[in-house]
């Protein structure tokens, strides 16, 4: 949880929950099929039930498509706007594709902030990870353990949503900057275990050694089951913070020692979006573009964040109004 500064705590001693007891805030989301995707929508009903029984909202109604598919969403929010909601907070399925009904909803005075899978009108609020560097990070991280370089399996996450090219690019970009490693092969694993088993199944008789597996969130696990099928040695897999992914990690180091890192972003992340809302909706001065850390857990830090992570769950955390305030507060700085 963000630590509240000094700055952070004059602001939480401003009226933003009395103002916005009549409001009503809607999540429109566009996939549920994954662990963090569950995750992200138990902690939305988690913290804003607590924010509407508190008289902070009056309502916090989560609606998830059942497509992945933009023409859906669209629609889904064209919906919201004649249901009178006075904020939406969106995980969008393109960051262009739903401009559109974001610009129809802003026309009617509704409050868009869209997080995670973000919008680029700018009418919209972005509550947005630097995912670029994400993808980076892994292979910053795997020049240091694989220093001569070597083979990467590169395991994408959904297609079409901006996270994915995001990460995706950061992936490519680390790869530029440090030649030694190549990437030999790519397949989309949805950012679910099951997907991704299939999809890196599929490839690996095509491949010859791997020696790192480069992912984002959701797929570490499914990658490990497929090498294991495949009876192959297992390479150094990232993994994204999923409980199966830990457990199986924390399996193997017991076991032989193994070590990676896993990196994701925290499924709380909505319940950010959802206080910056509210916040807007209060009156305060909010920037249009609000940056959050990603959640990194290193070798030494694993069973502590395995401890923390409900089963079938993500590490995670719950964001309030003064983590929000604050968020805010360093954006203005």
């Amino acid at each position: 949880m963000l630590a509240l500064t000094a700055l952070g705590a004059s602001l939480a001693a401003g009226s933003a929950v009395a103002d916005t007891s009549d409001k009503r805030i809607a999540l429109s989301n566009n996939y549920a099929g994954n662990s963090w995707r569950q995750a992200m929508l138990r902690t939305w009903d988690k913290v804003t039930s607590q924010a509407v029984s508190d008289g902070v909202v009056a309502a916090a109604d989560a609606f998830t498509t059942a497509e992945n598919q933009v023409t859906e969403q669209a629609a889904q929010i064209q919906n919201m706007i004649l249901e009178g909601y006075d904020a939406i907070v969106l995980n969008a399925a393109s960051p262009e594709g739903l401009n559109g009904a974001v610009k129809e909803a802003c026309d009617a005075g509704v409050i868009v902030v869209s997080f995670d899978g973000i919008v680029s009108e700018p009418c919209a609020w972005r509550v947005a990870v630097d995912f670029n560097q994400m993808g980076k990070d892994e292979v910053i991280y795997l020049a240091d353990r694989l220093p001569d370089g070597g083979k990467l399996l590169e395991i994408r996450g959904l297609a079409g949503v901006s996270v994915d090219d995001q990460i995706s690019a950061g992936i490519h970009e680390g790869v530029a900057e440090n030649p030694q490693f190549e990437i030999v092969g790519s397949v989309h694993g949805d950012w679910a275990q099951d997907v991704a088993q299939k999809a890196v199944a599929g490839i690996l008789p095509s491949l010859g050694d791997i020696d790192a597996v480069v992912t984002q969130g959701g797929d570490g696990f499914g990658a490990a089951q497929a090498f294991a099928a495949a009876g192959r040695d297992t390479p150094i897999i990232i993994m994204g913070n999923r409980y199966d992914e830990l457990t199986w990690w924390k399996e193997q180091k017991d076991a032989n020692g193994y070590e990676t890192m896993s990196v994701s972003i925290a499924p709380g992340v909505s319940t950010l979006a959802f206080w910056v809302a509210q916040m807007v909706l209060a009156g305060e001065d909010v920037p249009k573009d609000l940056t959050v850390p990603f959640l990194r857990i290193d070798q030494a830090e694993l069973e502590a964040n395995l401890e923390t992570t409900e089963v079938g769950g993500v590490a995670n955390t719950e964001y309030s109004l003064q983590d929000a305030e604050e968020v805010v507060a360093e954006a203005k700085m």
